[in-house]
């Protein structure tokens, strides 16, 4: 058995998806993204659960730690979260989950890649004074948006492999 990305549901075969852990997070994310796929996969027989907020908690640390945290959703989170407590495999192609299931000690693998085998570390930096600092685990999470402004100018701090 293994925890499931968005990815593996929507590319894999659907009998190989059949009594895996999938996040109820899930849910919206493959009715919004395709209905057809969400109607076959809704009729399965999945593991549908949610990650306690330990587990959760657990996640944002080690994100934090490898630089991650501001580039993860919150479904990002919970499978990551669910593979950790339920200790199986993460089944994903993004890189960043992967990154940090690694650093968890959790096994990856992918669905249509094999990359992102090397562990990074990211920084955040300032695109005015150049000043560097570690992510924080209260870091503004967003797929777009600058991760916070520095302290010392004012600027935008960027995520930047360490």
């Amino acid at each position: 058995m293994a925890v499931l990305d968005t990815s593996a549901l929507l590319n894999w075969p659907i009998e190989r998806c059949r009594g895996q852990i999938v996040s109820m997070l899930q849910q919206d994310e493959l009715a919004r993204v395709d209905e057809q796929r969400w109607l076959l996969i809704e009729g399965l027989e999945m593991d549908w659960r949610t990650a306690s907020d330990d587990q959760r908690q657990l996640v944002h640390e080690v994100a934090s730690k490898t630089g991650d945290l501001p580039r993860l959703s919150d479904v990002d989170i919970d499978l990551i979260a669910l593979a950790i407590g339920n200790e199986t495999k993460l089944i994903t192609d993004d890189y960043r989950m992967k990154n940090v299931a690694r650093e968890a000690g959790i096994e990856v693998e992918g669905i249509m890649t094999s990359g992102g085998k090397k562990q990074w570390k990211w920084l955040l930096r300032c695109i005015g004074c150049r000043r560097t600092e570690e992510v924080s685990t209260d870091a503004h999470r967003s797929k777009k948006d600058d991760v916070k402004l520095c302290d010392r100018c004012g600027s935008p701090m960027k995520l930047k492999r360490a």
